[in-house]
């Protein structure tokens, strides 16, 4: 049998959290080798003191910040660890909630790739960001949402340039190796529905692809990718040849408040299943 014709597995039986666990989301150097964070500092105790809240309803893991409008969040991990392997899962964020999951992860679970699902004002989804490993941003396009009548989020629009907080330069689309336009995206997103990710991972520094909905996003070369805290070898290192899986609840900071993550925002993911190649 061909390894793409092997069956997908459920890591998620829909009924508990079996298989999964949380931890904190702690802050972590930028790289390997820069400066760590300060184990001592208020920021820090107070982000180990919660793991986020995961719960399971209607079948579908539910990440919340704990206690809700806390600020701080967590990652829930797979108690396996995964080398090369397809994941397929939906997910359904609310407005706004920065999430992503996170692949090749460390226990810590701040330490990954990550593919994006940055649910809010001038975020990115399904592009990447190098958790730990270098912090690269490698993104084509930034979103914001469209509102009614009321002022009430009602979907998802392309951001304007000169209305971001994180601003679209050269280099980010530049590391990805195909990125889908923000035209196509928002051809491919649901709003306030489910929508199907699929993400491969493949190689030692991996190959990592993303599709929604049946759309390629995003695909990047990690081993060729040039970035100035990035290093192959050295994220290798760290990372090692396999990793847990990390869903993401985000934390607040001084800069986005509550627009980061909403008080009483949360994102679900369901049918999670994977097929180890």
């Amino acid at each position: 049998m061909r390894k793409d014709d092997a069956p997908f597995v459920p890591i998620f039986d829909g009924k508990s959290l079996q298989g999964w666990h949380a931890v904190p989301r702690l802050p972590v150097a930028r790289a390997p080798g820069q400066p760590g964070p300060d184990v001592s500092s208020e920021n820090y105790l107070r982000a180990a003191q919660t793991s986020g809240r995961w719960t399971v309803e209607d079948s579908a893991i539910v990440g919340r910040q704990d206690p809700p409008g806390s600020g701080y969040g967590g990652y829930l991990l797979s108690d396996g660890v995964y080398g090369d392997f397809e994941l397929v899962f939906e997910a359904r964020p609310d407005w706004p909630a920065d999430t992503g999951i996170l692949v090749r992860t460390t226990a810590l679970g701040s330490q990954g790739f990550q593919i994006l699902l940055d649910h809010r004002r001038s975020g990115n989804i399904g592009g990447m960001y190098g958790n730990g490993i270098g912090g690269f941003h490698g993104i084509s396009f930034t979103l914001d949402a469209e509102r009614d009548e009321h002022g009430r989020p009602s979907g998802l629009r392309l951001e304007d340039p000169s209305e971001t907080i994180e601003p679209m330069t050269p280099d980010k689309p530049a590391l990805l190796d195909y990125a889908a336009t923000g035209e196509q995206f928002l051809a491919a997103w649901k709003w306030d529905e489910w929508n199907e990710f699929r993400i491969r991972v493949e190689g030692a520094s991996p190959r990592i692809a993303v599709h929604i909905n049946g759309v390629k996003i995003s695909e990047m070369d990690t081993e060729k990718l040039r970035h100035p805290l990035y290093d192959a070898a050295a994220a290798r290192e760290l990372l090692g040849p396999k990793g847990h899986i990390a869903f993401e609840v985000h934390d607040n900071d001084p800069g986005m408040g509550d627009e980061r993550w909403g008080p009483n925002s949360a994102c679900r993911w369901r049918n999670i299943r994977i097929r180890e190649l």
